[in-house]
């Protein structure tokens, strides 16, 4: 499952977002380090289901929308010189390692200083808080570089392919491959025989770049002003994540039909609303209104799709239902790197169906199609191979 690390300062929104993208049951407070050990979740990434399009009934999607999990940690909060030891240090950058994708929560009120502490709104820079996520982490694999680079250099007797390899293996535990390095390696130009600390921690910052790709989330837009907002770059997303979070549990309690990701919310006829709760949904609606929703699932969809160039493929057994050996429509929606190609989904539903692999049907055009071709967002394909 892919998974991606919800990340920041303590005091920032990070535990609400994940309450409110996952439902778990975590604990939320106005102090920092109320997350000491990582949370794990489900949240789910949205995308149309292609029933509507079939003009078919699946029982696997919502009002015409398919959701589809994905693995999701609340990290506990970071601190400036957290890679020295600072906070809670290493062991928050350590739960970062197996992440594929990371959403950064930042304060866009400017209520919390670097520290997660309480000031006056409008008093601390959002983009601080950006800038020093990305420092603490290049710092952390620059230390882990530089203690061991002196020895892969002996060991590697002059040949860059070795050393890139040695050095794949110690980054191992970070996902870092040793194409990663490469590629950090063309954009710097940095001779890893000749490099210092400068040089390692300008080598660290473009690895992070390459393998841990994030995505900025202005959180609490709804206190901050406009002239605040219009400060913060316009890809960084507006959210409300404690609006989102109201939203979910006014669905759990049945008083409004809402789904993640949609602009607006409706109330339901017969709830009787006390006075109290009509002001905080037409509050929540206003800023809806003002961001085109609450920004969680966009965050989540943008993580997903356009920072992992992922896509969502339907494997089925039966090309003229669309449906799975039990007649189900449309049973499994499986999210793959763009460029994949049917081979790669056998082997994604199973590693027995991919080695046994015989050839693929396009169920829409129902021709079987090359083994080399190029999957595209939201094909339905019947594997047909020797395993069962």
């Amino acid at each position: 499952m892919i998974t991606l690390a919800l990340a920041g300062k303590p005091n920032c929104g990070k535990s609400t977002f994940f309450k409110a993208a996952t439902l778990a049951d975590v604990e939320i407070a106005n102090y920092p380090f109320t997350t000491i050990d990582a949370n794990h979740g489900v949240a789910y990434v949205r995308v149309p289901c292609p029933c509507g399009s079939l003009h078919l009934k699946c029982n696997n999607c919502k009002d015409g929308s398919r959701f589809i999990g994905v693995g999701l940690v609340d990290v506990a909060g970071l601190v400036p010189d957290a890679h020295k030891g600072k906070g809670l240090g290493n062991q928050f950058l350590d739960h970062l390692r197996s992440a594929d994708a990371i959403i950064q929560i930042v304060d866009a009120s400017g209520s919390t200083d670097a520290e997660g502490n309480p000031v006056d709104t409008g008093s601390h820079d959002p983009m601080e808080d950006v800038r020093f996520l990305k420092y603490e982490m290049a710092m952390w694999v620059a230390g882990i570089i530089e203690k061991h680079l002196p020895r892969l250099i002996r060991s590697s007797q002059g040949k860059e392919t070795a050393l890139i390899d040695h050095l794949a293996e110690v980054l191992a535990g970070l996902s870092i491959s040793a194409e990663d390095i490469r590629s950090a390696l063309d954009s710097t130009n940095v001779d890893l025989f000749r490099a210092d600390t400068d040089a390692i921690c300008k080598l660290s910052d473009a690895l992070i770049e390459v393998n841990k790709p994030m995505v900025t989330v202005a959180n609490k837009a709804d206190m901050a002003t406009d002239e605040q907002l219009q400060k913060l770059p316009a890809e960084m997303i507006r959210a409300t994540a404690a609006g989102e979070l109201a939203l979910r549990n006014a669905v759990s309690a049945g008083i409004i039909r809402y789904l993640p990701g949609d602009s607006d919310f409706n109330e339901d006829s017969e709830a009787c609303l006390t006075p109290q709760q009509q002001r905080g949904l037409s509050m929540i609606r206003s800023v809806m209104k003002r961001f085109n929703g609450t920004g969680i699932q966009q965050s989540i969809n943008q993580a997903v799709f356009s920072l992992l160039d992922l896509i969502v493929v339907y494997p089925v057994e039966d090309e003229t239902h669309f449906s799975d050996g039990k007649g189900r429509i449309l049973p499994d929606a499986y999210l793959m790197k763009k460029g994949s190609n049917p081979r790669d989904l056998a082997y994604q539903v199973h590693t027995e169906i991919g080695k046994g692999f015989l050839y693929a049907v396009d169920a829409r055009t129902k021709m079987r199609v090359k083994d080399t071709l190029e999957l595209k967002n939201g094909d339905i394909i019947r594997i047909v191979s020797t395993a069962k």
